[in-house]
């Protein structure tokens, strides 16, 4: 999506992806937003971050 598109939508630090996920991790997903309330996006956000850091310290990622 090109950037202008993204100014369109309000889009100004984020990049809308598109993906398949287990349904079950959706569904729990789900439940710990309806619990806590925080955004999907920013849940996801954390456990990206998470996930980046494990392979960073595994030495099978460097961040530029």
């Amino acid at each position: 999506m090109a950037d202008e598109q993204l100014q369109k939508r309000g889009l100004k630090t984020r990049k809308p992806i598109s993906n398949s996920v287990d349904i079950g991790i959706v569904n729990e997903l789900d439940q710990l937003h309806q619990q806590t309330k925080i955004p999907k996006s920013k849940l996801l956000d954390e456990a990206l971050e998470d996930l980046l850091e494990k392979y960073q310290k595994q030495g099978k990622y460097k961040r530029d």
